[in-house]
């Protein structure tokens, strides 16, 4: 049987270890529209960059001179059972990251690979530029319109063999590829990503407003961490995983064969531990990890939050020597979680 060019880019996508790959025509985003409503609108916070570039980011044609094909890719990172130990004994109660974060940084190892495929691209004649979320692409958009999965109501992609655990990645190409059929949404009258949002988010079916999203609060938004959220945080530190946890499809996800993604000893520690450390441990620690990029201030300012939620009277002098020698940010959340401990601990002894 002859192979055809779409064979020979797919085996690629294989060889490189994505578990999917699938192309559309490279042309306006479908919700490129939508998108632009949900910036007027301030819904992405403080992610400035999003508002950078539109036009660019509706259509990747824009990206590339003489675009034919967005590649979509799909690579799994899944990391099986929850790698957070479940000790709960007093003072030793973990923070909870999102599963992505706990391995290797995904946009060094997905950049690795995709350097890899646009040189075999080349040598097929294509032209390209690559990206995972750091890019101007309506990722998502392209990966439904490929079929690479549907768009969730939570907004995430759904793939109907990797459930929500898979990141994505695209390739804007100068190649000429038969576009794939689009998959149909099969969320069906399920809510349960709506339903479980600790902050009420997802303030309609596939509609997000991040200023309320515990992933932005976490990680993207720069300042204090409003009041009314911070209940709701829980013991998380960095991102929140409840609407990819509870998606009915996940039953049929398995385990990521990239060893780069198993979760580090980080996971594990208790929380007031991250109390201590300094910037040089700090970076150290989550050298090539995706926390790196908060930094050490607001990584603190997020661990105060989880202490005042799940923490007890023994994270009090860590918390104490917080709020003394911290900047303000970090000292604010530590007087507020020291509030939430004492008065949580005089209520039960009342």
């Amino acid at each position: 049987m002859p192979v055809t060019l779409e064979d020979r880019v797919r085996s690629i996508a294989s060889g490189l270890g994505f578990e999917d790959c699938r192309f559309t025509p490279a042309g306006k985003a479908a919700h490129a529209d939508v998108f632009q409503s949900w910036i007027d609108a301030g819904e992405h916070g403080d992610m400035e960059w999003m508002q950078k570039s539109p036009e660019r980011r509706k259509d990747p044609r824009l990206l590339v001179e003489g675009a034919k094909t967005v590649i979509v890719l799909a690579l799994n990172y899944f990391p099986g059972e929850d790698p957070v130990a479940k000790d709960l004994s007093p003072g030793m109660r973990p923070g909870r990251f999102a599963r992505y974060a706990t391995g290797s940084d995904y946009h060094l190892v997905i950049d690795r690979k995709l350097k890899a495929f646009s040189r075999e691209l080349e040598a097929l004649g294509g032209v390209q530029r690559f990206y995972v979320d750091y890019g101007p692409v309506l990722e998502r958009d392209f990966a439904t319109d490929a079929g690479l999965g549907w768009s969730g109501k939570s907004t995430m992609q759904i793939h109907p063999k990797l459930g929500t655990w898979f990141f994505l990645a695209e390739l804007v190409t100068t190649l000429e590829l038969k576009a794939d059929q689009p998959m149909p949404d099969r969320c069906g009258k399920c809510t349960a990503c709506v339903d479980c949002c600790p902050t009420a988010a997802i303030t309609s079916p596939h509609h997000l407003d991040a200023r309320r999203c515990i992933s932005y609060l976490t990680i993207e938004h720069l300042g204090p961490i409003p009041g009314e959220f911070r209940e709701a945080i829980g013991d998380r530190v960095f991102g929140c995983d409840d609407c990819l946890e509870v998606c009915p499809w996940n039953r049929f996800a398995r385990a990521s064969e990239e060893s780069q993604f198993a979760a580090r000893d980080f996971t594990g520690w208790p929380l007031r531990k991250f109390l201590a450390i300094n910037e040089e441990v700090f970076h150290a620690l989550f050298r090539q990890s995706p926390v790196k990029r908060i930094g050490r201030e607001r990584l603190l300012r997020n661990v105060c939050v989880a202490l005042g939620n799940v923490g007890d009277t023994s994270d009090l002098p860590a918390l104490r020597n917080t709020a003394e020698s911290e900047e303000e940010l970090v000292a604010e959340h530590a007087r507020w979680a020291i509030d939430c401990i004492t008065g949580r601990f005089a209520s039960a002894y009342n």
